[in-house]
């Protein structure tokens, strides 16, 4: 993935935005909170309120088989444990791992919101607005063990990955790839970017993977629809930006995390799936070859022909 220094706002909007490729942005103003938040600084700054966590026995967690456990624990306590790697007090194994995604109040009605979870560290950070206010959908604090890895998905909006502290690897793969990537949902099940089990996913060679590795102050712009693969190398506190890139009215009205899909493609899905019920109606063979048929109609009148 491409790394780029001080790009203002009007270079991103005109060269970059427009190629919908992700791109990491070094050297942006972020406000104190890059050197400001120690780890100390942060279990002060937003005292002992309840946060609801991620805790994992394995650092690979799966959101499909659901292998971590939802916990309460004071903020404060919360910092303290995530940044050690065994732990004195544990809930499943003494080096189990923690994940923060900041949520709003009501986790159906509300988007996070980082100026209404955490007011006080919303003070210390300056986020990069290259979009229009009335686009701004969620920022979402985020603080990860060290180790942690979180599963391959995508988001339906647009976003900045605001690396604040500590370092990520991120892996990435194109919208195209996607019959490559064994979706569940928005979900890919190919955990083990790194070494994917081929026998059970044999087409997963087939995705190109696209790399980078975020330090404290990098910026990766992750266009909606790219799949993305979180490691966090060390303890870390992150940002995420989202922002709508569609038209408002597009978006699903009950989507509080970013992750449903457009109005028209559930949609446009739902009507597939009632074409395809209609299809059980003839014999097999009849059934294939009205499949494929329908499969060339989509190809050619749905598809890109640019392979850029």
């Amino acid at each position: 993935v491409e790394r780029l220094d001080g790009v203002t706002r009007e270079r991103f909007l005109r060269d970059i935005y427009p190629r919908r490729k992700p791109v990491v942005l070094t050297g942006l103003e972020l406000g104190t909170c890059t050197t400001k938040w120690t780890i100390d600084y942060l279990s002060q700054a937003e005292g002992s309120k309840e946060v609801k966590i991620h805790v994992s026995a394995v650092p690979q967690m799966d959101f499909l088989s659901k292998n971590f456990v939802y916990r309460t624990l004071p903020f404060d306590v919360f910092v303290q444990r995530a940044a050690e790697v065994k732990h004195k007090e544990y809930f499943l194994t003494e080096d189990e791992k923690y994940y923060l995604r900041s949520v709003g109040e009501d986790v159906r009605k509300d988007i996070a919101d980082i100026r209404k979870q955490f007011p006080v560290l919303a003070e210390d950070v300056h986020i990069p607005e290259y979009f229009e206010k009335d686009q701004f959908f969620s920022s979402v604090f985020r603080i990860s063990s060290a180790g942690l890895q979180l599963w391959t998905h995508y988001d339906v909006m647009d976003n900045f990955l605001i690396q604040v502290t500590g370092k990520k690897r991120v892996v990435l793969y194109s919208p195209r790839d996607a019959p490559y990537l064994y979706l569940s949902g928005t979900k890919s099940e190919v955990l083990d970017v790194d070494s994917p089990d081929l026998k059970k996913y044999p087409l997963f060679v087939k995705a190109k993977r696209y790399q980078c590795v975020l330090e404290a102050g990098d910026v990766l712009f992750i266009p909606a629809l790219w799949f993305h693969n979180v490691i966090s190398e060390e303890f870390g506190v992150a940002l995420n930006v989202f922002w709508k890139h569609l038209p408002a009215e597009s978006y699903d009205k009950t989507d509080t995390y970013g992750n449903k899909d457009p109005m028209a493609a559930s949609r446009a899905i739902q009507i597939l799936d009632r074409a395809l019920k209609t299809l059980e109606e003839l014999p097999e063979e009849y059934r294939d070859f009205y499949a494929r048929r329908m499969v060339l109609r989509i190809q050619e009148k749905a598809y890109r022909n640019d392979h850029g």
